[in-house]
């Protein structure tokens, strides 16, 4: 029997499903939004995107936490279990690698490779800080969030100390693209789905 293709619309039904907190499908909404745009982004500098669509890219954004609630108090089994219920669709291998390798430092199933697996790994926590930056403004508006505010805030180590800065400066090494680079494309993909994202 054929197995029905993993559409975006499967995905959101997927996260929905199985995520109940609006601010943890936020996350998920902007990361989605985030490698979207990377996607572009790539192909503008003519860099190698892989085998997997644009549309391909957000679906693994919307998806990469989506077992997040469910894994809370297991987090050995985040993503495995995501990974379980994509048995039912059509799943590029390429895409089942993003999810092997994005709990890494808990399943040690696979280290990142690719531009997607490090684009992931890095914008993750970066998406996150956007929405701290956002939150401490007046207006907890995305649209009044500049770089150089994010940077400002980036630099103080108090501020949002949960978030792996580390992780986030791996886009120098790992994927070429300066920190300030980085900040500005997830930036602008937040900001145009900001109505999506709550902010």
């Amino acid at each position: 029997m054929e197995k029905p293709e993993l559409t975006k619309e499967i995905a959101i039904e997927i996260l929905h499903k199985n995520m109940q907190n609006t601010n943890l499908r936020r996350h998920c909404y902007a990361v989605g939004k985030a490698l979207a745009t990377y996607f572009d982004y790539y192909k503008s500098e003519n860099r190698e995107t892989g085998n997997l669509t644009k549309g391909q890219w957000e679906i693994t954004g919307i998806l990469h936490d989506a077992d997040w609630e469910l894994t809370a108090n297991q987090p050995e089994k985040h993503t495995i279990l995501t990974m379980d219920w994509l048995k039912y669709y059509e799943t590029p291998q390429e895409m089942l690698n993003v999810f092997r390798s994005h709990n890494n430092k808990t399943t040690h199933l696979r280290e990142p490779e690719t531009l997607l697996e490090w684009t992931l790994e890095c914008c993750d926590e970066l998406t996150g800080f956007i929405v701290a930056v956002t939150l401490v403004r007046p207006e907890r508006k995305l649209e009044f969030v500049t770089v150089e505010s994010v940077l400002k805030k980036f630099k103080q180590k108090e501020f949002a100390r949960q978030v792996d800065r580390e992780q986030i400066l791996q886009c120098e090494s790992k994927l070429n693209i300066p920190a300030e680079k980085f900040i500005e494309v997830t930036l602008r993909a937040m900001q145009e789905d900001s109505e999506l994202l709550g902010l």
